[in-house]
């Protein structure tokens, strides 16, 4: 008989396997324990963060807390309070449920938990490193669970290694913590990261916690939704459409307090803004769904971030007519008026009445020219108009103004007529044009061999491309200062994210005055960019870099130019001088790379006397 191939995996490595789907990165351990506070019952959860999660995730709440025997059964697999059969799977009001977070953690990290209850005078230290207990004492404590979380996959070094760098993993972090802060207004929460307090976030309203989250600004822009049916309950807020954006970022579906992605509501929320919005620009949206329990199935993801619902195009119908019906009612889409207003009716009393035209009186005869000389073009006109008044000798007031001005009247005037050019004739004389402009998209060029066709917005990238870059790597940009400065608003993240960009958008011709809370404050701008675009660009970079930004300081210079390119190049449809089409067909030839774009997409095209030939042979 042959020996047996399939064999029961060791607990430990079963645990390991399990972590890969719950723990994918730092902010995976963030989501369950932030998760766990809550279902605690805490007031206060503190998160301590540092490297990004890679060295410590720490989280302190002053919840409900464990006894000896749970603290230890909580690290095992499928250990849970939360269901005692398969049916409470349908019927779930808590976060965590399936027993698997804690003793995927402990697998493959440093685990030290500290927990007391209230009724108890001590509480149990607990210390657990890839699954085996370390030490398990009795200790003084305060009300409540310490989790750390420390040296993240010591035991996996593949796993470590696929880790991005400190400010993506410390994005998806903040996203988590974001997450579960907005779902539960009442409690306070506090996030440190490498010993800077990074938010401060006190017990409040959805509308405080939103605005305490993304900036004081960001209250301008909500607007409120609400709508109450038997199937559903919709509360929270949308943006105004004029403050949409390119990015997705303030995005926020919850459902019965929990944060999900659900492209299918989405889609009804675009539609709701059907018309208000411009071509590419997403609106914000923070929704809070309570749906009953049973209707819906949270258990088919691991990370729990879809559900799937009973009945969903119905929520589809609702969820759309309840924004449209929030946009109309403040005013934000445009609606028909029928209504009659009563100011402009005529008063009963006047119906009949006759219109009382206005007494004029003229003189008949009075003759401008009786006693005046026809006007000449001198200084003497002014002082010779002639004007009946009421003042007694006002024909005093100009006694001896002939006399003064007699040497005024013989001076000449300089002509100042209009010629309509700017030049002579003469004095320009410009060539016939070498290049052709088509459908606002394409430049024709004639060469010896054929013609070019050149893909504007492309070749401008390009060229835009490698003097950013340039710029950036050279230190040597020109700025233009601006008469007032401007003063832009980010959420926290964004500004984060800025500063940490500042040297390399500075060598690009930004001039940064100050940098706030939630804004900053610019006084000079790269020579090819105008004060209206400057908001657009910047949100544009941060939406590109905000997931991936490289480790090197080349490749992120190299993403910064790249997207400032993309950003203010020409775009199909810009009608283009003789002028601005020779200097850009000039400007890219005269690049390092002038046969592809930045994204390396062919910038122009070659058509020969050959080829024009084969097609006019057919």
């Amino acid at each position: 008989m042959a020996a047996s191939i399939i064999q029961l995996l060791p607990d430990h490595v079963a645990n390991q396997i399990a972590a890969g789907e719950v723990v994918q990165r730092p902010a995976s351990v963030v989501k369950e324990l932030l998760e766990n506070a809550v279902d605690a019952k805490a007031s206060d959860v503190k998160l301590i963060v540092k490297e990004a999660g890679k060295t410590l995730v720490q989280v302190i709440d002053n919840g409900l807390g464990m006894n000896t025997t749970d603290a230890r059964l909580c690290f095992e697999r499928h250990a849970t309070s939360k269901i005692r059969q398969a049916e409470d799977l349908f019927d779930l009001s808590t976060k965590g449920f399936r027993g698997e977070a804690l003793a995927s953690i402990a697998a493959i990290a440093h685990v030290e938990m500290k927990t007391k209850q209230n009724q108890e005078e001590l509480g149990v230290h607990i210390v657990i490193e890839g699954s085996k207990l370390v030490t398990q004492e009795v200790a003084v404590l305060p009300q409540g669970t310490s989790f750390a979380v420390k040296n993240l996959f010591f035991n996996i070094p593949a796993r470590r290694n696929f880790l991005k760098s400190e400010t993506v993993e410390f994005r998806h972090v903040m996203d988590e913590f974001q997450r579960v802060a907005m779902a539960h207004p009442s409690i306070s929460f506090t996030l440190i990261h490498n010993g800077s307090e990074m938010y401060n976030l006190p017990s409040s309203n959805y509308r405080q916690r939103i605005v305490n989250i993304f900036g004081g600004k960001t209250n301008e822009k909500l607007v409120p939704v609400a709508e109450d049916t038997e199937m559903i309950q919709i509360s929270g807020f949308v943006g105004k459409p004029e403050f949409a954006k390119k990015s997705r970022g303030e995005q926020f579906f919850f459902v019965n307090d929990r944060f999900i992605k659900s492209a299918y509501l989405h889609h009804a929320i675009m539609n709701a803004y059907e018309g208000l919005l411009k071509e590419g620009n997403q609106p914000s949206y923070f929704l809070y769904l309570k749906v009953p329990p049973h209707t819906i199935d949270i258990n088919i993801h691991p990370t729990k971030t879809e559900i799937k619902f009973d009945d969903e195009q119905s929520l589809y119908a609702i969820l759309r007519s309840a924004i449209k019906h929030s946009l109309g009612q403040f005013n934000v889409a445009p609606v028909l008026d029928f209504e009659r207003d009563s100011n402009l009716d005529t008063p009963y009393q006047y119906n009949n009445k006759k219109a009382d035209y206005p007494l004029i009186q003229v003189d008949s005869n009075y003759n401008p020219f009786a006693t005046e000389k026809p006007a000449s073009r001198s200084l003497s006109t002014f002082g010779s108009y002639k004007k009946e008044a009421s003042t007694p000798n006002w024909e005093s007031l100009y006694v001896g103004l002939n006399q003064d001005t007699q040497e005024l009247e013989s001076f000449s005037f300089e002509s100042t007529a209009v010629t309509g050019k700017l030049f002579d004739d003469d004095a320009v004389e410009l060539k016939a044009s070498s290049t052709y402009q088509i459908h606002k998209k394409y430049i024709v060029s004639s060469i010896k061999s054929g013609m070019l066709v050149i893909d504007q917005g492309r070749a401008h990238q390009r060229v835009l491309y490698e003097q950013f870059l340039t710029s950036i790597t050279m230190h040597k940009a020109s700025s233009q200062q601006l008469l007032f400065p401007l003063e832009l608003y980010f959420s926290s993240d964004e500004m984060e994210l800025l500063s940490q960009l500042q040297p390399s958008l500075e060598n690009t011709g930004f001039v940064f005055d100050a940098f706030n809370s939630d804004s900053v404050q610019i006084s000079g701008l790269p020579i090819a960019m105008l004060e209206s675009e400057v908001s657009i660009v910047l949100e544009e970079l941060i939406s590109n870099l905000h997931n991936e930004i490289p480790e090197s300081s080349f490749s992120q210079n190299d993403s910064i130019a790249k997207s400032m390119a993309k950003s203010l190049a020409v775009k199909t449809g810009t009608y283009l001088t003789a002028i601005e089409q020779e200097n850009l067909v000039n400007s890219l030839f005269a690049c390092k790379e002038p046969t592809v774009s930045p994204f390396q997409k062919n910038t122009f095209i070659t058509l020969t006397v050959e080829d024009l030939d084969k097609r006019f042979a057919l």
